[in-house]
């Protein structure tokens, strides 16, 4: 088959995956070359490995019959421009390193690490013995954490929280849902417990996807309604916070510190239109949490073993499209959700 690859990251994992393939395919990367590339090659392309598709060339791929994203998210590939008979497929695997991350956040605002780290390098000790107003920095057993989202994400920072000794409730959009059995929430509830889930929690972890009924979930009135002290650490979607609310009420104080990982801009100009960088509360990172080398070597393989799959004829795992049957339309994804990918 002819496999076009055409992801920036995945493309450094190339040897791995085409080394996990059993057959002799011809590989094609396109990812640092020209969109007239990418267009020219998926006109002969039957599989497209990538995150990205435009509409005009998911209508010049008449030979193709599986698009693999890289990632969870497919919101970046126009599903009714594909033809019927194209598979659609996604790969998760982030969840263990963006709760990883979420934990060191939380880690690091309830230490002031940005804080002590900024003023040694200025030559300042910043510490309890050397200043009698400083307050102490706090440990996390027995605090309460909330997320709000309770997929693969939610669970696994849920599992990683209760390692520690912090207390985990959630809302999640079906709270009768089954979870892991090692996990020990206090409580799981469906939306309409969001307000109880702020104001109970010292610490808010946002892992929802972003879609219509999530934009714009966290607002005044729920930054408002957390508990004194609190922390959020969002890890979602930028636009699930909305992103004046959030600024003021860290500049203000109402909330007591943010770790922000997705942001309401993207490369190459500035992640937010709002200084946030000002505000010392504010551990910013660039969209990075899932970006482990464990998380892109399981994708790598999970793909591999699709494209395997699929040259068989077997079934493909995570398929979010499934191909039309002759002269009928393809089956709709499950949800328009935008789960964090990248």
């Amino acid at each position: 088959m002819r496999i076009l690859l055409n992801h920036r990251i995945l493309s450094r994992l190339h040897d791995r995956l085409k080394a996990a393939t059993r057959g002799p395919h011809e590989w094609l990367e396109t990812h640092d070359q020209d969109p007239a590339a990418v267009s020219e090659a998926i006109a002969d392309a039957d599989v497209f490995v990538g995150s990205r598709l435009s509409p005009e060339d998911a209508r010049r791929a008449g030979r193709l019959r599986l698009v693999h994203v890289v990632g969870a998210g497919y919101d970046g590939i126009p599903l009714d421009a594909l033809h019927p008979g194209v598979t659609v497929a996604t790969t998760h695997h982030h969840g263990r390193s963006i709760a990883e991350h979420v934990l060191m956040s939380v880690l690091m605002l309830s230490r002031d690490v940005l804080g002590a780290d900024r003023a040694l390098r200025a030559g300042h000790w910043r510490n309890v013995a050397v200043d009698p107003a400083l307050p102490f920095g706090t440990t996390l057993a027995g605090r309460r954490v909330g997320v709000i989202g309770f997929g693969e994400t939610g669970t696994e920072v849920a599992r990683l929280c209760q390692a520690v000794g912090l207390r985990v409730r959630a809302v999640r959009r079906d709270p009768s849902a089954p979870y892991p059995s090692d996990l020990r929430p206090d409580w799981i509830g469906g939306d309409d417990r969001l307000p109880d889930l702020l104001a109970d929690s010292d610490v808010v972890v946002v892992t929802v996807p972003l879609n219509a009924a999530t934009t714009g979930l966290i607002g005044p009135a729920e930054l408002a309604a957390m508990a004194p002290g609190a922390l959020l650490v969002n890890v979602a979607r930028g636009p699930v916070v909305q992103e004046e609310a959030l600024y003021e009420a860290l500049r203000s104080g109402t909330l007591a510190g943010a770790a922000l990982d997705v942001w309401w801009s993207g490369p190459p100009g500035a992640p937010s239109r709002l200084p946030f960088h000002e505000l010392p509360n504010v551990l910013m990172t660039p969209h990075h949490s899932g970006h482990t080398a464990e998380t892109f070597a399981a994708r790598a393989t999970e793909i591999a073993a699709n494209i395997d799959r699929l040259e068989r004829g077997d079934a493909l795992s995570n398929v979010v499209r499934a191909p039309a049957p002759a002269g009928g339309v393809a089956a709709p994804p499950p949800s328009p959700a935008v789960p964090h990918d990248e």
